[in-house]
């Protein structure tokens, strides 16, 4: 319809101009005309009554071709502004708007609204008091405003933040559902499943109450632990940490790369359900390879997050790569580097950020050594 009523337009202008290209030479051949009623008086009076006739015709055709460009241009302003679009799946009509449509019928440069949700993960199962946040990506990455509206079918069974962040509080299941602002239209939603919490079988030292420092930097790995309280952030990463994540954040963006934290702080509980998880489905030497005990895992600290994809493919990625050459400028090294697994007791994890501030990291990055190998300290489990 918008079609039509756009060549309505355009042929009516064509028209007009049409017209009053001929009204201009009309009048020109009747400028030369009554030059000649010197030469023939009776022609003259003739010439007169029909300039009168023709330009009363001119006036009825303007009239008539600009009203017609005054209506088709309505209708086309009209019809821009709503339409009935039919849902195959549905025999419901739905009504859309659209804004600032020009008349050629080509939309908006504006800005662009989110169309898509992808999430990481379309359904959780934790444990009552555990928490889970899927990574969310909407499409078109440039849209203007990709704000999160989050939602919990049922708040007995589980709760979510404005962040995404789930957290079980009874037995059950629900629905988790986050819908783009700018787009309500537009949602995705997790199945989230809450279960009993388990009791952990892992070898822990209980004794531990206070945390260790080395050299002044506060250590945890599989040889030093923190007491099962430890929390000096209020479940958070450090304030400095959050602030230095952000400068690097932006350089990056400058740079075209996207970076975002996808695991932070990290409780003892916490900690104590995923490595248990990860015992039960590979057994618990393998999952001292790549998962730690609870009370020896860093984000227990606040001073370190996980980046992007939780996934060795992160370190071929543009972001990783960019991660490892720049990363101690910001005060970070990654502290499980490729081949210092029988140092540092974990395997390779290139998203692994752990902040020492910017003197310290540039030492460490610059010596190529680990941070055990360069405070000279094991880390080995007792048993």
């Amino acid at each position: 319809m918008k079609k039509y009523n756009t060549i309505a337009c355009i042929v009516s202008v064509v028209l007009l101009m049409s017209t009053l290209s001929a009204c201009s030479q009309i009048s020109n051949n009747l400028d030369g005309e009554e030059s000649l009623e010197t030469q023939d008086t009776t022609i003259g009076q003739e010439d007169t009554t029909t300039t009168q006739d023709i330009q009363a015709s001119i006036t009825t055709i303007s009239t008539d071709v600009t009203t017609t460009v005054s209506n088709n241009l309505t209708v086309l302003d009209e019809s821009s502004t709503s339409s009935v679009v039919t849902d195959d799946d549905s025999s419901t009509l739905s009504t859309t708007t659209a804004s600032a449509i020009p008349v050629d019928g080509i939309a908006s440069s504006s800005g662009s609204v989110v169309q898509s949700i992808s999430l990481s993960k379309t359904s959780v199962t934790i444990e009552v008091g555990e928490s889970d946040m899927p990574i969310v990506t909407m499409y078109p990455t440039d849209a203007d405003d990709k704000s999160e509206i989050w939602n919990t079918s049922n708040p007995q069974i589980a709760t979510v933040d404005d962040k995404g962040n789930i957290t079980g509080i009874s037995e059950g299941s629900c629905t988790v559902t986050v819908t783009a602002k700018a787009n309500t239209s537009v949602y995705a939603e997790i199945s989230v499943t809450v279960v009993a919490k388990q009791e952990t079988q892992q070898n822990t030292d209980d004794t531990v109450t206070e945390p260790t420092y080395i050299d002044g930097i506060l250590i945890v790995n599989k040889t030093y632990a923190l007491p099962s309280d430890y929390n000096p952030y209020d479940g958070d990463i450090a304030p400095e940490v959050q602030e230095a994540f952000n400068t690097m954040e932006q350089d990056a963006r400058a740079e075209g790369l996207t970076l975002y934290i996808s695991s932070g702080f990290r409780s003892y509980d916490y900690q104590a359900g995923l490595y248990e998880r990860y015992a039960q489905r590979d057994g618990y030497d393998k999952a001292d390879t790549y998962s730690a005990r609870a009370g020896h895992s860093e984000h227990q600290t606040g001073l370190c997050f996980d980046l992007n994809t939780i996934d060795d493919s992160f370190a071929d990625t543009a972001e990783g790569k960019w991660v490892a050459e720049n990363c101690y400028k910001y005060g970070f090294i990654v502290r499980y580097p490729e081949g210092k697994e029988d140092k540092t007791g974990y395997q390779y994890e290139p998203w692994h950020l752990r902040y020492l501030g910017v003197e310290l990291a540039t030492k460490v990055y610059n010596s190529g050594l680990c941070l055990e190998e360069y405070l000279g300290i094991t880390s080995e489990y007792a048993d």
